[in-house]
Order: structure tokens, then C-alpha cells, then sequence
């Protein structure tokens, strides 16, 4: 089951084409298949907020999951797509190195990326393509600092000081761009709100996590009507 983010390839098996969550191969042919979800994260104020959607896809099913794609590992906060499995390594798997404050940017590059590259490839999420190993994306709020990491594993901070990705990422974008001075919190649940109005694979209840909160448990709940 995916959770969204990214175009991919699937496999011809006897001709018959097969649908693998990354895309769709008609003919031979790879055609580019958008996951559903939305991942949001704004850079305000000093801190980071990043919310998400609870859209879980197996084919043209969907199933509204209990187990959510934004959390804390440490002093990380993360928003994933692709993989709720790809999640799961990054929640439970990983062990973040300790940041180092003299070059932020350069420890994401570095040294962050070295253990999600070895925890993504141990737990036999990374896929390997004649040598070019390929993760997943994902956002990462640390230190007040906001990034995306890319399925290539390079990192990007956004001069606009947000971020949306999945298939309801333009639409979100929307909302964040119209809505600076808003309180980042407020920010990134309208962000979601146009994605599930506009995109059919992105739906609540929205969970929304800030570095500032204390506990990993410490994730704000909003179902549609709220």
C-alpha cells in the first residue's frame, strides 16, 4: 500500500501489465502514475510545522489509515509519501546521528543521509537500478530548518519556506502561498483542506505535528468537520 510522492516504473509479467503502486507499463511503455497523498511543511517563526493526510492506496482502492504519516524520531519531525512501509523505517528503524549547529545543511547532506541511506537499504525499502540506488521522499523539520529529501537522497530547502509533496502538492501550495502571516499551524491544515477539496487521493483526518511540541505523541488530530 502507498502513501504517495513520486513517479516510478511497473513490470510486465507475461505480457499482462501489473500494477505495482509506482506506476503502470502499457506496452512496454512506462506511463507516469502519481501517488495520492499530501505532506505539507512550513518554516516559521522559528519553528517547523508539517502535517499530512491519512489516504492509504492499494490500486484504486483506499483505506483512511489509523497509523500516521507525520511524527517525531527524536528531534526530527517527518512527513512521508511513497511507502507506508519507507515510514515505518523512518519512525521506528532509524537512529538520527546528533546534529551538528556549525553546518546544518551539510549535516542533512552528510551525515543524515548516510543512516536513512543504510536504514531505507537494511530494512529492503531502497531500490537499486544498475547501480543507482534510489530512496524515497520525504520532509524534515530540525532545528527550525525545513527539508525535502529527495528518492535521489539530495536534500532542498524551499526559499518560499514551505513545502508540499504528493498528488495534492500544487493545490496546497496554493493555500501556503496565499496565507503568509497566518500561524503556521493554521497554515498547513488549509494547505491540506484545498488538497482533499480539489485532489480525490488526498483525504482526512489530518494530522499535524510542530518542532516545538514536546512528546513524540504530541501530533493535533482534525477530522473534515472540525
Amino acid at each position: 500500500m502507498t502513501a504517495g510522492g513520486a513517479c516510478q516504473r511497473a513490470e510486465r509479467v507475461n505480457g499482462l501489465v501489473t500494477r505495482m503502486g509506482y506506476g503502470v507499463r502499457l506496452r512496454g511503455e512506462p506511463v507516469p502514475f502519481r501517488f495520492v497523498t499530501c505532506i505539507v511543511g512550513v518554516q516559521q517563526d522559528g519553528r517547523v510545522v508539517i502535517g499530512g493526510d491519512s489516504a492509504g492506496v492499494a490500486g484504486w482502492s483506499i483505506t483512511v489509515r489509523a497509523d500516521t504519516k507525520v511524527f517525531r524520531n527524536s528531534e526530527f519531525i517527518m512527513g512521508f509519501t511513497d511507502s507506508f512501509r519507507m515510514g515505518q523505517l523512518l519512525r521506528y528503524s532509524l537512529v538520527p546521528p546528533v546534529p551538528q549547529d556549525w553546518d546544518l545543511d551539510r549535516f542533512m547532506a552528510t551525515d543524515f543521509i548516510a543512516v536513512v541511506r543504510d536504514c531505507l537499504r537494511d530494512g529492503g525499502f531502497a531500490r537499486n537500478d544498475s547501480g543507482n540506488e534510489s530512496g524515497g521522499l520525504f520532509l524534515v523539520g530540525l532545528r527550525g530548518h525545513l527539508y525535502r529529501i529527495d528518492s535521489d537522497y539530495q536534500i532542498g530547502r524551499s526559499a518560499d519556506n514551505y513545502y508540499a509533496v504528493g498528488s495534492g502538492d500544487e493545490y496546497a501550495c496554493g493555500s501556503l502561498h496565499s496565507t503568509r502571516g497566518l500561524d503556521p499551524k493554521q497554515r498547513v491544515r488549509m494547505a491540506l483542506e484545498a488538497a482533499a477539496h480539489h485532489s480525490t487521493g488526498v483525504c482526512p483526518p489530518f494530522h499535524i505535528i510542530s518542532s516545538d511540541d514536546i512528546s513524540s505523541d504530541d501530533v493535533t488530530t482534525y477530522d473534515a468537520s472540525d
